[in-house]
């Protein structure tokens, strides 16, 4: 299955390397590889059907997730900067090479 649209995982990518830059990119497309190859890997063991069967694991793995998004909401609340420094994009580009006319 192809998907054709930007999810999740690619609009994270793309803030992560506006931020981080393009090692950050790759690091974070690693990272997202190594989830995806988890969850195939779980999947593949049986996993989400035992999940399925059971509601009180189930319900477990729900409120341990939901627990883990609110602390990772509150991390990233308290760990924000006061200023956001401002991405600068000079234009038009500056050359400095003899080859370029200085109009």
């Amino acid at each position: 299955m192809l998907i054709a649209v930007p999810g999740p995982s690619v609009l994270c990518v793309i803030g992560r390397s506006l931020a981080l830059g393009w090692k950050g990119g790759v690091l974070t497309v690693l990272g997202n590889a190594t989830g995806q190859l988890v969850q195939v890997a779980a999947f593949a063991f049986g996993v989400g059907n035992i999940v399925a069967q059971s509601v009180v694991l189930f319900s477990v793995v729900k409120l341990a997730g939901a627990a883990y998004l609110a602390y990772l909401g509150s991390k990233a609340i308290r760990n924000r900067r006061a200023t956001h420094s401002p991405i600068v994009i000079q234009w038009p580009p500056r050359h400095d090479g003899w080859w370029q006319c200085s109009c």
